[in-house]
């Protein structure tokens, strides 16, 4: 049982949507698609919050197996592609499911396309209700429809769940004025608002979602997910990233 008394004084937010792309779980090799080690380091941080009593669901990615514009480029439909990408999302999230409830966290799958043998359906009350008792929720399978990214998945989902922000877990420890790979003089950014990210053409996520989240003040912390304890030093309030807020 979460210690919800104790919990709330402890954590900057109640409820949160932890974005994740496929790539992070290839890990530094980039072997495997799903890196063991790098999954169960991915799935102790998701463990660690989930024990402050924070209310936590997943989006995760495919990019890791396929990924819907890399179809296109060898010929394959990108409608057909993005709904290949869509299922690369439920090996993900069932690969993280496993992995938490080994971890002693209980876990609900829910897709956005209907496959009752392996997920539930998305219903949205559903899905606020398992938060409630203390399950985390990934959702997968992205808004069900090609031509929409995990990241849009990531806004909606964060949106229809009144999420407290979204924490997109990236391999950079937060948004720079430009590539700090390319660029030693790259300046990061603490906080920017949307519409300063939007005037200087900041790749934060793509203009759909970037949109949903700045129309519904959904505020988008970016961080490097390579730090063990990153997720649990935002959600305790400690400066870590970039936040985008209005």
């Amino acid at each position: 049982m979460r210690d919800t008394k104790t919990a709330e004084p402890r954590t900057m937010y109640k409820r949160v949507v932890l974005k994740l792309s496929g790539e992070v779980l290839r890990g530094t090799k980039g072997g495997d698609p799903i890196d063991g080690a790098t999954l169960s380091e991915i799935c102790a941080q998701v463990k660690e919050i989930h024990e402050l009593g924070v209310q936590v669901c997943v989006v995760i990615g495919g990019g890791n197996i396929f990924r819907g514009l890399q179809g296109e480029k060898r010929g394959v439909d990108r409608t057909t592609g993005d709904y290949m990408g869509m299922l690369a999302t439920v090996i993900n999230g069932l690969a993280l499911m496993d992995c938490l409830e080994k971890l002693g966290v209980n876990t609900r799958v829910q897709s956005a396309i209907p496959m009752n043998q392996i997920a539930e359906p998305f219903i949205l009350r559903r899905a606020i209700r398992h938060l409630e008792k203390g399950r985390v929720v990934i959702f997968v399978a992205g808004t069900g429809n090609p031509y929409f990214s995990t990241d849009t998945t990531a806004a909606l989902r964060a949106s229809e769940m009144h999420a407290d922000i979204i924490m997109k877990a990236t391999k950079v420890d937060g948004i720079y004025d430009k590539d700090p790979k390319k660029h030693a003089d790259a300046v990061k950014f603490d906080q920017i608002t949307f519409i300063d990210a939007l005037k200087q053409r900041l790749n934060v996520m793509d203009s759909t979602a970037f949109s949903l989240c700045m129309d519904n003040n959904v505020p988008i912390l970016v961080f490097d997910l390579n730090d063990k304890h990153a997720i649990r030093k935002a959600i305790s309030g400690e400066k870590i990233g970039t936040l985008v807020r209005n």
